[in-house]
Parts: structure tokens; C-alpha cells; sequence
């Protein structure tokens, strides 16, 4: 299906969110939307599915004009949208969530509707059990399950927004493969994104925003160096590697062992040096985060010792791993480190330690400010923390830390952040590293492990590697370990042979 979006304007306030947008995406081809946090694109793409409606402008569907007013007057229209975070129902079953926007009778056919899902699945060759949770799928099943239910309801051009964001390399093949595969039977994908890699992998043609303008269009193969003037009006620099390793250990895990009902992860001995960064690598699920939350304090191991500068804190609680200068910043940013609905003012005033019975407004909206500058979040002291991009919901979440740290816990920071957001994050991080606080971290995202890493431990099914030098690392050692393999050539490391006391 062609899609053509006609002078497209749309404004939040003082915001032109949309400025005078028309693009056209032709009838079976992938068309990548690239830009950077806050650039628009996810606002362009509501209105063409009907989330949100634009202020002015024109939407045409195979040449003929279209009004799209909801969701469900754009899928009429054969047009869905596979959203970043999937809008599923966890706590339902896999079929349920298939059925979810059908015009059905009050006693839907469960059992045709599996049969369905099934002979779709297999026509994409994706694997997903009709009677499953969709609380126990990883991300990447979830968008398949997502997927399968826009085609189901007569989708022939899908919007993906930001897709790659927190799903495995494997699954991430299967996605594309998929998006492929729709593109060869005439139907046409729209792939929202920052990350240049997936654009220039699987994209036919390219269409670059930034505050809120078109200002570019190219088609494959593309000038990666001219994408990246066209996303941020000047080169990005990635500097160089930088070490910050310090005498002395922050952190100390004996024989740790953590399971839940899924997984059981067993035996894990490491020590972290002052100043150094630790990258967990590994496919989603196989226990990083579990790691990340135990020695946090948010889990409770079932064996093993956690040493916080020679302190035993086995066992204790978060506030008392927080009160030792342990920070623990979530991947669900809104869900768990932030508060909907609070401005960035009263964030950064819950965050300080409480002296007085009443605050003081205007010493509060000087710290604000403050920290608005320092962490150059694109925002007021006014601002509510869900109306911030990602980028700068994550700017916030690091200036909420306080100084000193010990040890920083961070399970996928960079997630769904553009190029210039990964950089000025992981600056400041290691200007913490500078101070002495060691860090440790979850990403899919490999290249970002290898980049920013002293040291990598990978898990496989509840097994966890020796630490790995990064900087004698690459891309696919680490994906050969992530799949099972060469596990019997690594060597234990000398806190690994270490007395476990």
C-alpha cells in the first residue's frame, strides 16, 4: 500500500512536534524513519495510525485521501502499529491477546483463532504456543505475537517504532526476516529508528527528522556519515576507549547464587575493582538483570556472600544497599525509576535527603535548574517526567544520583537512545568512574558491551563466563558464548581460584 503524508503539523503547547512533514513511502518496501530523541518520529507515526490526530495536513492511502481518527479506523484502512512497548495484556493468554480488536460475538472461537495463529506463524516461520502467558514471552515474542495479530486484522502496512530496542541478535534476525519477507508480498513496513546499523541493513529507502523537520531522504546504499549530519546538523565523535580502573575492590560476589521459577543462576565469584565498568552480555532472560537486582538488594540470593567495600551485605535490604552508596536504575524507566505524573522539580527533591518538615519552593526549583543544566535535559522545572523523551527521562534518572556512589547498577541504559543520548550518558558515567564508583551493566546491544567495558561476563543458561578482558574481545566471540558455544575454552580467572571463605 503507498502511503503519502502530506504537509503535517502537529504542536504540544510551545512544541512543533510535527513542522510541515510530507513524505511518501511507496507499496512494498521498507522505509526507515530515523532521527533523534525527540525529533518527531514517533509523533508522525500516531497520526498515521491514529493514535493521536495531527493539527493540519493531509493523509492519502493509494492515492485516495483518508481521515484515520483512532487506532481502529486505521487498521480499517489496513494500517498498525507494532509500538516499542508492546500494548498487550500480560497477565492473559497468548490467544486471547490474538483476538484483542475483532469485531467477534461474546464467546469468541478460541480454538479456530489458535489454529490461525498457528498457520500464520508458520508462514513466517516464528514459533509462539496459542495457550502460553503473555507474561512468560520475551520482548521479541511478544512483537511477533503483535505482528501476527496486525496481519490477522488486515494490516498491509506496518509501523514499527523503535523494534530492535531490548531484543536478542537471534531474535532480531527473525524480525527481520519477517519485515522482508511482508516487503516481498507487496505490503509495506515503515521502520522507526535511531540505530544506523538496522536502517542500513534492512531498509530500501531512508527519511531523516530532526526538531520536528524533514530535513533529508536517501536510499540504500547510504552514506552512513551523511545520515549522521542529517540526524544531528554535525559529525558524532565516539572517542576513544577509556579505562578507569583504580587500586582497590568496591565489590565482592562469592559462589552468588540466584533462581527464580525460571532460571537458576549458580556460582557466580568476581571481584570489581574501584572505577571499573562490568558489561553483562547475554540473550534476554538468561539472568543479567537477576544479577543486577541482587546485588542491588532488591533480590535475595539463595547461596553465596555480596561484599560492598569488605561489608557482608548478604541479605539485607535495598535501602541498606542504598544508604552503603549502591544505585540501581531500571530499564522501565517510567514503571520503576520515576514517578508519573511528578515534575522534574519534585523528582529532584524526593531524591535529596530530608531535612525539614516543609520544602523550600524556590531553593527547589534552583536545584532543579541546576540539574537541568548539568545533565542537559530538554526540559523545565515544571516539566512532568512522562512528557521527557527517553534520552532525557534518562538524563533525569542519572541526575537523580547522588554523589559519592560506591557501585552503579544500570540494566540496559542506553535503551532506545540515539546516538549523541548513548554518548553524553556514558560521558557522565565515566566521569563517575573518575570518582571511583564501579559500575556494572545489562545491554542487548553488543557493540555498546565491547565499546564501554573493562570487563564482560556472559550467561548462558544459568551459566556465567569468567570476566573477559573487553578490549581482547569482539562481536562474535561474545555471540558464539551468548549461543552455547566455546564455553570449554575459557579460563577461570584468579578470584575464580581465589579462597571463597
Amino acid at each position: 500500500m503507498k502511503i503519502e503524508l502530506r504537509h503535517i503539523h502537529k504542536r504540544f503547547g510551545r512544541v512543533h512536534a510535527n513542522n510541515d512533514i510530507s513524505l511518501t513511502v511507496p507499496a512494498g518496501a521498507i522505509f526507515g524513519i530515523l532521527g533523534e530523541n525527540g525529533a518527531g518520529k514517533s509523533t508522525l507515526m500516531k497520526i498515521l495510525s491514529g493514535f493521536i490526530q495531527a493539527d493540519s495536513g493531509e493523509i492519502l492511502l493509494d492515492d485516495q485521501p483518508v481521515v484515520i481518527q483512532s487506532p481502529a479506523d486505521a487498521i480499517r484502512h489496513g494500517v498498525g502499529m507494532l509500538h516499542q512497548d508492546p500494548l498487550d495484556f500480560p497477565p492473559m493468554r497468548v490467544v486471547d491477546n490474538f483476538l484483542i480488536g475483532r469485531d467477534n460475538h461474546l464467546f469468541p472461537n478460541r480454538k479456530a483463532a489458535a489454529q490461525e495463529l498457528l498457520q500464520l506463524a508458520d508462514q513466517f516461520h516464528l514459533t509462539i504456543d496459542p495457550y502460553s502467558y503473555v507474561d512468560t514471552l520475551t520482548v521479541g515474542e511478544r512483537q511477533q505475537l503483535e505482528i501476527l495479530r496486525l496481519l490477522a486484522l488486515g494490516a498491509r502496512t506496518l509501523i514499527l517504532d523503535e523494534p530492535t530496542t531490548g531484543i536478542s541478535a537471534e531474535q532480531k534476525e527473525a524480525l527481520f526476516n519477517t519485515l522482508r519477507k511482508l516487503a516481498d508480498m507487496g505490503k509495506s513496513v515503515i521502520f522507526v529508528s535511531h540505530k544506523l546499523e538496522d536502517v542500513e541493513q534492512l531498509c530500501h529507502h531512508a527519511a531523516v527528522l530532526r526538531q520536528g523537520r524533514l530535513v533529508g531522504q536517501m536510499s540504500a546504499p547510504y552514506d552512513i556519515d551523511a545520515l549522521v549530519e542529517m540526524m544531528f546538523g554535525r559529525a558524532i565523535e565516539l572517542g576513544a576507549r577509556q579505562d578507569k580502573r583504580q587500586e582497590g575492590i568496591a565489590l565482592q560476589l562469592r559462589n552468588l547464587t540466584i533462581e527464580d521459577v525460571r532460571l537458576r543462576v549458580e556460582n557466580v565469584t568476581l571481584d570489581v575493582h574501584r572505577g571499573e565498568v562490568i558489561g553483562l552480555a547475554g540473550m534476554e532472560g538468561s539472568g543479567q538483570t537477576r544479577l543486577l537486582r541482587a546485588c542491588a538488594g532488591l533480590l535475595r540470593p539463595v547461596h553465596g556472600r555480596i561484599l560492598l567495600n569488605q561489608e557482608d551485605l548478604t541479605g539485607k535490604t535495598y535501602l541498606t544497599f542504598r544508604s552503603r552508596g549502591v544505585a540501581f536504575l531500571p530499564a522501565a524507566r517510567l514503571e520503576e525509576g520515576l514517578v508519573n505524573g511528578l515534575t522534574l522539580t519534585e523528582h529532584f527533591v524526593l531524591a535529596e535527603p530530608q531535612e525539614q518538615m516543609t520544602i523550600d519552593r524556590t531553593a527547589a526549583r534552583k536545584l532543579a535548574e541546576e540539574r537541568i543544566a548539568r545533565f542537559n535535559i530538554r526540559g523545565t522545572p515544571e516539566t512532568p517526567v512522562e512528557a521527557l523523551s527517553g534520552g532525557n527521562q534518562q538524563r533525569a534518572l542519572l541526575a537523580l544520583l547522588r554523589t559519592p556512589l560506591n557501585l552503579i547498577l544500570l540494566d540496559n541504559p542506553t535503551r532506545g537512545l540515539d546516538i549523541e543520548s548513548v554518548i553524553y550518558i556514558w560521558g557522565k558515567l565515566k566521569e563517575r568512574c573518575q570518582q571511583g564508583t564501579a559500575i556494572m551493566f545489562t545491554s542487548p546491544d553488543l557493540d555498546e558491551i565491547l565499546r564501554y567495558s573493562d570487563r564482560i561476563l556472559v550467561f548462558f543458561n544459568g551459566q556465567v563466563s569468567p570476566p573477559i578482558e573487553a578490549a581482547q574481545a569482539n562481536v562474535d566471540l561474545l555471540g558464539q558464548l551468548i549461543g552455547g558455544k566455546g564455553w570449554e575454552d575459557l579460563q577461570p580467572t584468579p578470584e575464580e581460584n581465589a579462597p571463597h571463605g
